[in-house]
């Protein structure tokens, strides 16, 4: 009995044949989310800014969506609010507003608290506190350079396991989905915060698994079939076709689940991984390959080198 698959087995799907107008689609969205970053820039969240934190405790157990809905009607849009010890004790998070930045957290404090509070449920502000904006710069400065580092590292690991054609374009198809996620919260001007940069870091990941999967079909292809580049390509992407169909919704639902259900702390994490995961998917079959392509990909490449067999042959 056969796996289930989404696409038939015998699938002939030319997708090189439209390879030209993928790779010019992926280069303008690249392009168009480089020029957000630099037009835009971010709207760092408070981890990166510093603001003011607020320990509150509540006479009796609260939900934590009721008091960020509360706040949010108040006017502190993007307070962030979590519990820590009990259910009484809230932690809120803010930045402070254009208008108030030479107020003392005593009055933010007081006015957190009014709108917090409820007549059956009222709260008391037990410490105030500014978070102070180096924090966040030392926060913002070692993100990057977990980006950096991680960056680095998937491309050495590509390096010693592909062939240098093969390496090129699973780099490029990574940062491409890693440009486009990121260039996504630039345009849009949502908040960018350490679990957004988590998300995009997991995007990563995901995007080479995914394109590694194809590429080693690739090459099982071309050392069993006696076809052209084209043909070989087009029938890895076939055979890999509900595999990455299939992995990605997977991943998509569980996402979808986090974003609806996971409340405001996570939610950027989560959008980041569902852009990640939609277009890394379409980057592995619409990409990768073309980019194979495009390099001049050949059965020669996966072929033993001539100075490699004549180092064979001078060992005894």
């Amino acid at each position: 009995m056969k796996p289930f698959n989404v696409f038939p087995y015998d699938s002939k799907i030319n997708f090189m044949r439209v390879r030209m107008i993928s790779l010019a689609i992926a280069a303008l969205l690249m392009f168009a989310a480089i020029g957000a970053m630099a037009v835009n820039g971010f709207n760092f969240a408070l981890d990166f800014t510093g603001g003011v934190g607020v320990e509150l405790r509540f006479a009796k157990p609260v939900e934590v969506e009721a008091v960020r809905s509360k706040l949010a009607a108040a006017g502190f849009d993007n307070a962030q609010v979590q519990s820590f010890g009990t259910g009484t004790d809230l932690l809120v998070r803010l930045q402070k507003e254009e208008g108030r930045r030479n107020e003392g957290t005593g009055s933010i404090a007081q006015d957190v608290q009014a709108a917090a509070s409820s007549a059956d449920n009222p709260a008391e502000v037990r410490s105030s506190a500014e978070i102070s904006a180096q924090v966040g710069k030392e926060l913002r400065d070692k993100g990057i350079l977990a980006l950096v580092f991680v960056i680095v590292g998937f491309m050495i690991y590509i390096s010693f396991r592909f062939e240098w054609k093969f390496a090129v374009a699973a780099i490029i198809t990574t940062l491409h989905d890693v440009v486009i996620v990121v260039g996504w919260f630039a345009l849009s001007g949502h908040e960018f915060d350490l679990t957004v940069l988590a998300g995009a870091l997991s995007v990563m990941g995901f995007s080479v698994n995914d394109t590694i999967v194809v590429f080693d079909r690739v090459r099982e292809n071309f050392r069993s079939m006696r076809a052209s580049p084209e043909e070989v390509l087009n029938a890895s992407v076939n055979q890999t076709l509900s595999r990455t169909v299939i992995t990605s919704f997977v991943a998509l639902l569980t996402v979808l689940a986090l974003y609806f259900y996971g409340g405001a702390s996570l939610r950027g994490m989560a959008e980041s991984q569902i852009i990640g995961i939609v277009i890394g998917t379409l980057s592995s079959i619409f990409v990768a390959c073309p980019l194979l392509m495009w390099l001049g990909v050949s059965k020669q490449d996966l072929m033993p080198k001539a100075r490699d067999e004549a180092a064979l042959a001078r060992r005894p």
